[in-house]
């Protein structure tokens, strides 16, 4: 496979035992408002990210300073999960190209082996007015459908638990997808919920939803459902912006692997 790429992290920033959430480019950019609410909210900091050369060639600016495409978050907040002491954001707002993707997800599981992380939750989301690669069979007749996929039997009595029905039969396409298949390979207690996106445009409505299955692990947050739409919109603002001034331009002379390595909405 190659050199994989490296995980750079500042020593004694992560603490063994951490839970992962994982925030990959989705639909609506659910994944992203998800991540961004989570920082901000639990006061998470910049700890380090990927480096490798195939990686998209960009530096997300956040107050003045650059900062990687797929980097990670972390901090100390009780969660409700057992031997849990810690919390780790992975996100990126830049897309992975397809030829990335396994080699990206063998760096990412190996450093969380390396450092005893206990479980990793992947947000995503989808839609079936807009191509992400996904082909969800969705049950529900409603447009906020929730479904969630576990690589343990663990995992998916987690989910059971959070009250989130599962995908009984589809296809899941890029990290989400690599990462599941990685994770039950190896019988790693990972995750994935998925959140049924508008389309197109930013959804902080879809993010909510996972926001508040996700507050049934992470610390009580004290989600009110109007008080976190507006914070999520006010992140989606952001996202929106930091994508036109940052990656437009990049994303003009990057080779495109495929409707996978497509920012989406």
């Amino acid at each position: 496979m190659g050199d994989l790429p490296r995980v750079k992290v500042s020593d004694g920033a992560i603490t063994e035992g951490a839970l992962v959430v994982s925030c990959f480019p989705s639909v609506s950019h659910v994944s992203s408002i998800v991540a961004h609410y989570l920082i901000e909210r639990l006061e998470l900091k910049f700890v380090g990210g990927v480096v490798d050369s195939r990686l998209p060639p960009v530096a997300l600016i956040h107050e003045g300073k650059p900062m990687p495409p797929v980097r990670m978050y972390a901090g100390k907040p009780v969660c409700n999960m057992d031997q849990c002491d810690s919390i780790v954001v992975l996100v990126s707002e830049a897309p992975v190209p397809q030829k990335m993707m396994l080699p990206l997800a063998e760096a990412l599981l190996e450093y969380s082996h390396e450092k005893g992380f206990n479980a990793g939750v992947l947000v995503d989301s989808f839609s079936h007015q807009q191509e992400s690669g996904h082909e969800v069979m969705d049950a529900d007749d409603s447009s906020e459908t929730l479904l969630g996929i576990g690589a343990t039997d663990w995992a998916l009595e987690q989910l059971k638990q959070m009250d989130i029905s599962l995908l009984e039969a589809g296809m899941i396409a890029g990290m989400s997808g690599v990462l599941l298949g990685e994770g039950r390979r190896r019988k790693l207690n990972m995750m994935c919920i998925m959140a049924e996106a508008a389309g197109g445009i930013p959804d902080a409505r879809a993010a909510a939803r996972v926001i508040e299955k996700l507050n049934k692990l992470l610390p009580a947050m004290e989600l009110d459902t109007e008080p976190l739409l507006e914070e999520a919109e006010r992140i989606e603002s952001q996202i929106k912006a930091m994508m036109e001034h940052q990656l437009g331009t990049a994303g003009d002379d990057y080779e495109d692997d495929g409707p996978n390595a497509m920012l989406y909405g």
